[in-house]
């Protein structure tokens, strides 16, 4: 599939005409501190390997959630992949099938990625900052997020990206540790510990309000451009 067929099928083209892309230049970076995990956490977690922290997940039971979900939801991609995505929490089918960004969403996501030339399997690593499903679907309480961010920060460090991709409020709010809102926070590189992190819209939000999806395609433009330029610095470096 070209460029043109993916970007209509995120329904991109006659609104991405429009607008002219991002350059490709880095804007300021924001630093922001590293989220931690409560202290009865923070230990045992910061020293897991791969299997470890999976099955430390899969047998959470530090808050509610764990007596309405079907699944824990780890996360899915290329362990080592150069760059990784973090969403909100599972949905209805992300809960049954213990896999993030599955649905409508998950579709989505893959046609941002396959427009920048990315796939799941070899470029990205995906994860939620919940790994359990909020029932209903309603937003991750305080409390949750806390539980889990721990988690979260310990697959960060494993990953180890060259870029993190934020998509949606709790994402970034959780890792930037803000509280300012998506539209604030877009069109800069932050920082978290030393990994430089974009933020965008998450797609389950760009199905509910389409006109976002151009913005969205510039936060992607602006990701992969700033990414180039850790790659050259690199090389340059060597």
């Amino acid at each position: 599939m070209n460029r043109d067929a993916i970007l209509a099928e995120m329904g991109l083209g006659p609104v991405w005409k429009l607008r002219r892309p991002l350059p490709a230049i880095a804007a300021p970076v924001v630093p922001h501190a590293t989220p931690v995990a409560p202290e009865d956490q923070a230990a045992p977690i910061s020293r897991m390997g791969w299997p470890e922290l999976a099955s430390a997940v899969a047998g959470c039971s530090a808050c509610g959630l764990c007596d309405s979900r079907k699944n824990t939801v780890f996360g899915v991609g290329n362990q080592a992949a150069p760059w990784m995505v973090v969403g909100e929490a599972p949905g209805a089918e992300e809960d049954a099938r213990g896999e993030p960004f599955v649905g409508q969403a998950g579709q989505l996501l893959d046609a941002m990625l396959a427009a920048l030339a990315l796939t799941r399997e070899r470029d990205v690593y995906i994860t939620n900052v919940l790994k359990c499903r909020p029932p209903g679907n309603r937003n991750p309480a305080p409390e949750e997020v806390a539980q889990c961010s721990g988690y979260l920060t310990r697959q960060v460090a494993l990953v180890n990206p060259r870029l993190l991709l934020l998509m949606g409020r709790f994402a970034a709010q959780t890792l930037l540790g803000t509280d300012a809102s998506i539209a604030s926070l877009r069109g800069r590189v932050h920082k978290v510990g030393s990994t430089p992190a974009i933020v965008t819209y998450h797609p389950a939000y760009l199905l509910r309000t389409p006109l976002d999806k151009a913005r969205a395609w510039e936060d992607l433009l602006f990701a992969r451009a700033n990414d180039k330029r850790l790659q050259s610095a690199a090389t340059a470096s060597t």
